[in-house]
Parts: structure tokens; sequence; C-alpha cells
């Protein structure tokens, strides 16, 4: 009898699986569930995020829709991205660098191919909002062990204990990650106090507050410090009336004072800026502003040499080493580097005024994407105003961390926001 119930087990499975393997929307829930696994890795695990981002992708395989996919991929939102990359992989050809430099540039591009796929999948899952719901959920996590490391540093997995409260990756990356989720919470706030879900709104702002609390005392990049205002404006312009804007702005003022006063870590990290120039400017020592300020001057230089097509990918490195000042002791000016921590200086050393017309065009056409309102809107034009503003500081479009960010970002919250159109014209197909 055991021998008959294991058989029929297993026959019922079997059939069941075949079942699941010839259903698109199996095939669909899969794919979600990858896509979730890759934004509950992101603040984690590089590794990780790069299994389940091309596991999603196989997913998509079976029951693509080629014919629809390919028109897609045609449109400004999906094209601008594609041509960047394309761009890049033309660059290769007039670059003066070795093909090792010049394939090592290129990959940070190749990221940006995966926006059209994640944009195409989401306007046809119902599930995205689940994406939102599982980052926030990781990074609130990460919240918690980034205090367990502060006060226990020997927590870390890191293999120096240099950064207070880091368990993975770095400051920078973990800061945008806490700002993106502190403020993206601004919007269902306001939704639940008009709709007087007074609990609810409460629960959320103690978790946006956590955020703010543990990069005030922990640690914070300064990138953060500068971009946390702008988009907060962002959304005060968008979704308050005035009046509401001066009694939450007094209310930051002096939020912000207080922090100001209880947290030695957030004056150290504000006084750097100051003393940091200050270093740079009289002795020529190679300050984190000071470095920024030498690869922005030198990069200027770099693209007005080739302002049209740029020195081609990957000429970066090779262009620095050709400049670097010897000395006898390190001096700013000797510093030789393959990135210039500004997107646009980045862009334009490679590839020109093209290159930097793409950029912004992949920037403004994603920003127009989010006019309307609703959560995903905000979501998605959050992200690309981080993106861009941050990306004054740093190559945040390229980089590996906030590169995915920006990608995942755009292609779940675009694919939300376009859904309704994808089935307005099915119903419009099927009444024709």
């Amino acid at each position: 009898m055991t021998d008959q119930t294991t058989a029929l087990a297993r026959e019922t499975a079997t059939r069941t699986l075949r079942r699941r393997l010839r259903s698109p929307a199996a095939w669909s829930e899969t794919a979600d569930l990858f896509a979730i696994l890759t934004v509950v890795a992101l603040p984690w695990s590089t590794s990780l995020t790069a299994i389940f981002n091309v596991a999603f992708l196989v997913c998509m395989v079976p029951f693509l829709d080629i014919r629809a996919f390919l028109q897609s991929l045609t449109r400004p939102i999906c094209a601008a991205p594609i041509a960047m990359v394309l761009l890049a992989l033309a660059g290769t050809l007039w670059s003066d660098a070795d093909w090792g430099a010049r394939l090592y540039a290129l990959s940070p591009t190749a990221k940006l191919l995966v926006l059209p796929a994640l944009l195409y999948h989401f306007e046809r899952s119902p599930r995205g909002h689940r994406i939102f719901i599982a980052f926030l959920v990781s990074c609130a996590l990460l919240s918690v062990m980034s205090w367990l490391v502060a006060f226990y540093p020997g927590l870390t997995l890191k293999p120096d204990h240099l950064e207070r409260g880091i368990f993975v990756k770095n400051y920078i990356d973990q800061s945008q990650e806490f700002t993106l989720c502190a403020v993206g919470l601004a919007y269902p706030v306001a939704m639940l106090l008009r709709q007087k879900r007074y609990w609810s709104a409460a629960l959320l702002t103690a978790l946006a507050l956590s955020f703010f609390v543990n990069m005030a005392f922990v640690v914070v990049s300064r990138t953060a410090l500068v971009t946390v205002p702008i988009m907060f404006g962002v959304f005060a312009l968008l979704h308050l009336r005035w009046r509401s804007i001066a009694i939450i702005s007094a209310a930051v003022v002096v939020g912000a004072a207080l922090a100001w006063q209880a947290s030695p870590q957030l004056r150290r990290t504000a006084d750097t800026f100051v003393s940091d120039y200050t270093r740079y400017v009289e002795k020529g020592e190679p300050t984190s502003l000071g470095l920024r300020l030498e690869f922005w001057r030198k990069s200027l230089g770099f693209f007005a040499e080739a302002p049209i097509l740029g020195h081609g990918t990957g000429s970066t490195r090779r262009l620095f080493e050709q400049v670097a000042t010897p000395s006898g002791h390190y001096q700013a000016s000797a510093e030789v580097i393959g990135n210039p921590h500004n997107q646009t200086l980045n862009v334009a050393v490679q590839w020109g005024v093209i290159g930097i017309a793409i950029l912004y065009a992949i920037w403004i056409l994603h920003l127009r994407l989010f006019r309307g309102d609703g959560l995903a809107n905000w979501v998605g034009l959050l992200v690309v105003v981080q993106n861009v503003f941050t990306s004054l500081f740093n190559s945040h479009l390229f980089d590996y961390h906030e590169g995915w960010m920006y990608v995942i970002g755009v292609a779940v919250a675009g694919g939300m926001v376009l859904r309704p159109q994808q089935a307005e014209a099915k119903m419009g197909e099927a009444g024709s």
C-alpha cells in the first residue's frame, strides 16, 4: 500500500511539474520570484544578485512573444539605454587602450540591456509592488545588522573594520539604499494620512526614521547628505500644499539641528567637506573632495581634446597616466584612475558629446515616464532623481550597485506605470 501511495504521489508530482512547464503563467510567476530574490540579495551580495538576475532572464525565454518584445525595444525609453551600450561597444574601435581595458570599461554598461527586459515583463506582471516591498524589507534587515556591527565590529564580513556599521559592501552603497527607502516611504505615509489610517502611517514613519537615525548615528555618505534635501524637495513640490511644506520644513530643520547636536558622526562627516577642500587647495593633499576636483579638472581637459567622439571605451586610465605628476611624496595630481567620479565626465571622456546626449536622453526620457500620480510613479521618479544627483559625485549609472538600483527601479516602476496602457490596448484589440 505504501509503495502504491508513493508511486501515485510521484506520478501526481510529475504531472504537476509538466503542467507548470507548459504554463506561461507558471513561468511568469517563477520569473517574478527570481526578480524578488534579486532585489532581496542586492543589499547583501553581488554574486547572488547576478545569479538571480540571470535566472529571471532565463525564465522569460520559454514563452516570450518575440515580436512584441522586439517592438517594445523601439520605444525611446528602451532604445536610449541600448544606444548607450552600442556606443560603448563601438567606442572600443577608436580607443588606444589595450583590449583588456576596453572590455572592462564596456562591462558596466551591459546592465542597461536588462532594463528593457525587466520593463517588458512588469508591463505584464501584476506583482511589481512585491519588488518594492522585498527591497524595503531587505534594507530594513540590513539596517538592523548595521546597528549590530556598530556595537560589535567583529560581526562584519569585511576583511577590515575601518568602516563603522558596515556589514557588507560599503557605506556609499548602504547610504544609497537607506536614503531611497526612507524618502520613498514619504508618499505612502502621505496617502495613509489622507485616508486617516494613522496607525499604518505611524508604522511606516517609524521605519523611515529608523533609516535616518542609522545614517545620523552610525555612518552616512556625503553624497547622501547632499541628495536627501533635494529628494524631499521633489516630494514636497509634487505632493504637498505650501502650508504643509512650511510646517514640515520647520520640523525638518528642528530635527536636523537636534541630530547635528546629538551625533558626532554626522558633524565629522559634514566637517570633512571644508577640511578636505582646504587641505587640497593649500597642500595638494589627496583628500576625497580634493581628488574629485582633480579628476574633474583633468577630465574636462581630456574632453576638450576629443569633444565629438571622445577617446574611446576604456581610455580614461591611460589618459590619467599620461598627465600624472610625479613627486617625491604622494599628491592629488599623481593619482591615476579609470573613473573620474562624475557620470557626465565619465561618458564625455570616452564618447564625447554623442555619449553625453545619449546619457541625458536616458535620464530625461525616464523622468518623463513618471509624470503621473501613484506609488509606481513616485518610486520611479525618485530612483531617477537620486541617480541624476548622486552622479554629480560618482558614476552611479555605471557603478554595479547603484546601476542595478537604477535599472531595476526604473524598469519595475515603469512596467507598473505602463501596465494599464497595455491592458487597454489588449481590450481594444479584443473589441475590434
